[in-house]
């Protein structure tokens, strides 16, 4: 199994992200939309930044537990409520993904969404993953 990760000559430069992912081989994982919840269900953090670490250690936990590690990721969606305050934590948020998820970024997207299922989360992240 491969994966690898294209950024052309002519797009933007990719800072945090990936323009195009092509996967060989492996087995397909499909991860749900993870939240801050913690083990009992409650909602961790009040800021996007703890929400976001949360979040994105949910979703790590998820692809481990199918067999997978973070450069397994082919694509992540992330849902916030709201991308003026994504886009300003930035930096920060791209921290946090490096010490949890390394620098093999998947194609990724940003969305604002009115409201997420749990109605205190600023922010989802789902995913695709290849595995050998």
């Amino acid at each position: 199994m491969s994966l690898d990760r294209l950024n052309p000559a002519g797009l933007a430069p990719a800072s945090g992200f990936t323009h195009a992912v092509t996967a060989t081989g492996g087995r397909l994982v499909f991860l749900a939309g993870q939240t801050a919840l913690d083990g009992e269900g409650n909602v961790v953090g009040t800021g996007l930044p703890e929400q976001f670490r949360q979040a994105l250690g949910n979703l790590l936990t998820a692809l481990r537990a199918a067999g997978g590690t973070p450069a397994d990721l082919a694509r992540v969606t992330v849902y916030t409520t709201d991308v003026a305050a994504y886009r300003s934590r930035a930096r920060e948020l791209g921290t946090i993904w490096r010490e949890l998820a390394g620098r093999d970024y998947p194609a990724m997207a940003v969305i604002g969404a009115v409201r997420l299922w749990d109605e205190a989360a600023l922010v989802e992240l789902d995913g695709i993953a290849v595995l050998p």
